[in-house]
């Protein structure tokens, strides 16, 4: 009797083998303190501005490691945090607010490795340092802001009727309508609830007053848009800072729960996640021209666009970005040219559309206004400062009369088109928000994580392995390579998925390792007392390997189940460590098994009467 595999099955589990040796090397080249500088709106990033970093680090005699360019961001990479820190003031000052310059670690993984897009598996905060809040948000003020901009409706519908009514009025939950007769009552009463659906309408008859209240329905979908709105606008916050691996994720019904790692300045991250921003729509002044000394004629501004051109516009606002309350980006049906659509409440919707009848052919543009604070050192003690960042991001020629949906064309590309959907829609939070958790982990903390989480797992595998060696011998070098693969292909798997190392996923790798050589115990016991029944060497492999197969795979799936509650229940932390343990789990089912196996195929499945040393 032979114990071996067919050439296929050889080399499909060495291609598994290889794949997670391949994946999991990104893992042990650590990172480079680095600079990231991501384009602003409007600014773009070339070689031509990896060019000004070199010299403005040549310059201040900054050396650097490597200077990486791709289309959306230079990454700067240098050999100690000295020279970072340095280079991030250099920098800040010599490039202006075209660019947002954040410190970063950037992977030091080797370029044939990132050629395979082979990529090291993030670092929670607990490991790497960093900020965590938890933000509460106002849900009042979400479904406030809702009857408001319900209110707008019905009153700009009832003008578009030429229904009079006496007053729109808010009563805390409920929207009063009033009018003089009950006919007047009766008629709005139908209109509003032909066109405006998530209402609940009631009359009362001696007070010619219809009570508009917000459906049970529609409450609760306005409170969960808000708080998926309000993460949207922190996580384009956060990425426009270049705050790597961010966590922004809902927490119950009405918190968030954002966590930036790497950030260890606690007053900018409020500044990121406060930070304030609209949007103005108007009219280009096309009948006058800017004069001398940049002086702007009677009831007109000058404004600067992205590249510094200087534009003259209309002082009186058509919208604001506050009457916004949707926009997506897409192809115009017409000529193909990207496109924004966007929708405003009733009052936009009024003031838009008579606005654009009367001036059809006319250009208008879009401000964004930005009121930024910003923290810097100034002799040992920080400063805080408040600009105001007012620039047209669009300009487009009025085609027709258009109100509460129209949309931008003019736009050079999607992804521009993307940018100032981006914008409009994600310029402000939808309601509020208060910090209502907030703690700093420290750099040197995070590293003293990692240090114990990795001292307790290379104990905990030494002790296993010496064990494993002395009791197993011949069969035991095979279980120690066995969970070297396993332990490689969790790393590359968790690596792949880019999922998030914390302390307790560490946990998991340790107790994958005892979970992964139980397996190997139970079948080289097997093949002992096979052995001790006289059973010929190569049928005590066959029927080790056959036999605890069914006790292995019920001990997994125990585990497994076990690791599946603790993700659904847990959250944070918990469900960290149940992501790791579950793919501990599936890789040392098929390490212990199929791993093994193989080896111990190419050791003993070809020899006659050999003696097992086990």
């Amino acid at each position: 009797m032979r114990n071996r595999y067919p050439v296929w099955k050889n080399l499909l589990i060495l291609t598994v083998l290889a794949f997670g040796i391949i994946y999991s090397l990104p893992n042990f080249f650590g990172e480079d303190p680095s600079v990231q500088l991501s384009p602003n709106r409007g600014a773009k990033v070339d070689q031509s501005t990896a060019i000004q970093v070199e010299k403005l680090l040549a310059d201040a005699k900054l050396k650097a490691k490597k200077v990486e360019l791709n289309d959306k961001r230079v990454l700067v990479r240098f050999a100690d945090t000295d020279s970072q820190i340095k280079a991030e003031e250099i920098l800040k000052m010599g490039l202006g607010d075209n660019y947002t310059v954040a410190l970063n670690l950037a992977p030091a993984t080797p370029g044939w490795l990132r050629a395979v897009n082979a990529q090291p598996m993030y670092l929670g905060l607990d490991l790497r340092g960093g900020v965590h809040f938890m933000l509460q948000v106002d849900m009042d003020a979400a479904v406030l802001q809702a009857q408001e901009r319900y209110a707008e409706d019905i009153r700009t519908l009832l003008r578009e009727n030429k229904i009079r009514y006496l007053g729109v009025e808010r009563d805390k939950s409920t929207i009063l309508v009033k009018f003089q007769d009950g006919q007047t009552m009766a008629q709005a009463r139908e209109v509003i609830k032909k066109e405006i659906r998530g209402l609940q309408l009631e009359l009362v008859e001696a007070e010619n007053t219809v009570k508009v209240k917000i459906g049970e329905v529609e409450i609760r979908e306005v409170r969960k848009l808000a708080v998926a709105q309000n993460i949207t606008t922190l996580r384009n916050r956060v990425n426009e800072l270049g705050v790597a691996e961010p966590v922004i994720q809902q927490q119950g019904e009405d918190r968030i729960v954002v966590q930036l790692p790497g950030v260890q300045d606690t007053a900018r991250a409020k500044e990121i996640l406060g930070a304030t921003a609209t949007l103005e729509f108007r009219l280009v002044d096309s009948e006058h021209v800017i004069g001398p000394d940049d002086k702007a004629p009677l009831g007109s501004r000058i404004y600067s666009d992205r590249s510094g051109r200087k534009i003259l516009l209309q002082r009186k606002i058509i919208v604001t970005g506050d009457q916004v309350v949707d926009a997506s980006s897409g192809l115009d049906q017409q000529s193909g040219s990207p496109a924004v659509f966007i929708s405003l409440n009733g009052t936009g919707a009024k003031k838009m559309a008579d606005t654009t009848k009367e001036n059809i052919g006319k250009a208008m543009a879009v401000v964004y206004i930005e009121n930024k604070t910003e923290t810097r050192e100034l002799n040992g003690e920080k400063v805080t400062s408040k600009k105001k960042v007012e620039e047209v991001i669009n300009v487009a020629t009025i085609r027709d009369r258009f109100s509460k949906r129209f949309q931008i064309t003019g736009l050079d590309t999607t992804d521009e088109a993307r940018n100032l959907a981006l914008l409009l829609r994600a310029g402000a939070l939808a309601a509020p928000v208060d910090i209502v958790e907030e703690r700093t982990v420290g750099p040197s903390l995070g590293k003293e994580n990692i240090e114990q989480g990795e001292r307790s797992f290379l104990i905990g595998f030494a002790l296993v392995a010496v064990v494993v060696l002395l009791y197993y011998k011949a069969f035991g070098v095979i279980a120690n390579l066995t969970l070297v693969f396993n332990m490689a292909l969790i790393m590359a798997i968790l690596s792949m998925l880019q999922a998030t190392l914390t302390l307790p996923g560490i946990a998991g790798f340790t107790l994958t390792v005892g979970m992964a050589v139980d397996a190997n115990v139970l079948i080289y016991e097997r093949i002992k007392e096979e052995l001790r029944n006289g059973v010929s060497p190569q049928a005590a492999i066959y029927a080790g390997f056959d036999r605890a197969f069914a006790t292995i795979f019920d001990s997994h799936i125990t585990n497994l189940l076990a690791a599946i509650m603790l993700f659904g229940i847990g959250s944070g932390p918990v469900k960290g460590f149940a992501v790791t343990l579950t793919i501990g789990i599936i890789t040392s089912l098929f390490t212990a098994v199929t791993c093994t196996r193989m080896m111990v195929n190419w050791v003993y499945g070809e020899k006659r009467g050999v003696k097992l040393w086990i």
